[in-house]
């Protein structure tokens, strides 16, 4: 049996048991647009406002919207579906049989980013067809700086999964990484409003390095090489921890 054939059925095992959890399938996928069509349906919302440099309320949620989903996806239902893997012997058990446990991991990152794009995608297209927010004038620069915040939310879901020996410390400890990601990507308050001082320090961080990024491919412009260079080297430096500190049992 081949590696490949193996690999893919392991991807289509965890895609139907995903299919099968409401709860992550709505908070991934539902919720985010959900929240925009919510903020959307508000009158003030919807007319230009000074603070977010003439743009509508809903024009500055949508980016956010769009990264709800990849930090709800990557930083509390993955780890907490891999921690469970490890805490019931699911990952030491296979590694008699002929399914690689990084097979498993592989695919956990493979669904969880797939599902991000398409809450992403879902975003986008309520903010265009419902409230008429311009799709990214920077199309090419938007799915780069979105493609680098999947990145960032898988690997540090995969950190948070290392450190985490059960479900109940990976839950807590994605508690306490969520809120302030949220608060970085705009949820509470989206980049544009912050003071300049509080936007500087936040762009040092993956999700508000994001946000920013793909406000300005929203708006036409190329993402900050900068931006874009904190969201590579928080990849690469999540990645390298997760890589370290990861074990299977």
């Amino acid at each position: 049996m081949s590696t490949a054939f193996v690999d893919t059925a392991v991807l289509k095992s965890e895609v139907r048991l995903f299919r099968r959890e409401p709860g992550s399938l709505f908070w991934t996928l539902g919720f985010p647009t959900v929240l925009l069509a919510i903020l959307g349906s508000i009158p003030s919302f919807r007319e230009a406002d000074p603070a977010f440099g003439g743009l509508r309320p809903v024009d500055g949620y949508v980016p956010v919207s769009v990264l709800l989903g990849l930090i709800v996806g990557g930083i509390q239902a993955m780890p907490q579906t891999l921690t469970g893997y490890r805490e019931r012997g699911v990952l030491r058990r296979m590694s008699t049989t002929p399914v690689r446990p990084a097979a498993l991991l592989s695919a956990q990152m493979v669904l969880y980013g797939g599902a991000a794009l398409v809450s992403a995608l879902l975003a986008l297209a309520v903010g265009r067809l419902a409230f008429d927010v311009r799709l990214p004038e920077q199309s090419f620069g938007y799915a780069v700086a979105l493609l680098l915040a999947v990145l960032v939310a898988l690997a540090l879901g995969a950190v948070i999964c290392a450190l985490s020996r059960t479900t109940k410390i990976s839950a807590a400890i994605g508690s306490a990484v969520f809120f302030p990601a949220m608060f970085c990507a705009g949820v509470w308050m989206p980049v544009q409003t912050m003071p300049d001082v509080l936007a500087r320090s936040v762009g040092l961080t993956p999700f508000g390095a994001a946000a920013q990024a793909l406000n300005e491919a929203a708006a036409g412009a190329w993402p900050g090489w900068d931006h874009l260079g904190v969201l590579v080297a928080w990849t690469v430096l999540l990645t390298a921890a997760a890589a370290r500190w990861f074990r299977w049992e």
